[in-house]
């Protein structure tokens, strides 16, 4: 289970919820201090009010840490070079099951294998990002932005792997993909101003009244979808 309990600093107020074998998807403004929150639930903010199976993950190192929890950040920053697609993914293989060459196969991007990580696209590092996500295989894992730079093919392609259970363990997602977070169906925390201002079903949150109150006119749903009302 992982709990935060009363959490505070100069961007979050009073961040407390929990969770056990759910997923959740982070929603909320630019600035609501979304990331932050991740950043302080895998531990690279120290903090004393987050808790997995009651270790703190700020206060471990190593293989104790690893195997907790993973944060995925929306930009893929490459320091070497010269450093290709699967030795990246080799670094990242921790305790998943899959081979390096099955997941790029997953993702329909063996074609990269040998590139340097530094020559791809925008959305060919999202879904570097993410394979690196499936083969690390943590505990937890929290997906900042994963479809972002994403083609509609590639969206779908990441929903349909997202929903399956046998990749990944537990996921947390930060997005500003509303029809994405609408299909998954995960729980939704909803932040404002650093604080939880929502915590609950995706039902719950996706009934016209909340829409309309979290969104205003700028979304509706039609046929099954959230859509942006342009």
């Amino acid at each position: 289970m992982l709990k935060i309990n009363n959490f505070t600093n100069y961007i979050l107020k009073d961040i407390s919820f929990s969770l056990n074998n759910k997923n959740l998807i982070i929603l909320g403004s630019n600035g609501a201090g979304k990331t932050t929150l991740s950043k302080v639930l895998c531990g690279i903010i120290d903090n004393d009010s987050v808790t997995i199976n009651n270790i703190n993950p700020s206060k471990v190192y190593g293989d104790k840490k690893t195997k907790l929890i993973n944060y995925i950040p929306a930009k893929l920053d490459i320091f070497d070079d010269y450093m290709s697609v699967k030795e990246f993914l080799e670094l990242n293989k921790l305790y998943s099951n899959l081979k390096i060459d099955d997941v790029l196969d997953m993702l329909e991007i063996s074609y990269l294998k040998n590139k340097s990580c530094k020559t791809l696209s925008s959305g060919e590092s999202q879904l570097l990002l993410y394979a690196s996500a499936v083969l690390h295989n943590a505990m937890y894992t929290i997906l900042d932005e994963p479809t972002s730079n994403l083609d509609p093919k590639k969206v779908k392609m990441i929903y349909g792997n997202l929903q399956n259970k046998d990749i990944l363990q537990n996921k947390i997602i930060i997005s500003h993909n509303l029809n994405l977070s609408f299909k998954l169906g995960y729980d939704i925390l909803y932040l404002e101003n650093g604080k939880i201002i929502f915590d609950g079903t995706s039902k719950q949150f996706f009934e016209t009244s909340n829409l309309y109150k979290f969104f205003g006119s700028s979304v509706k749903k039609v046929d099954d979808n959230i859509l942006v009302d342009l």
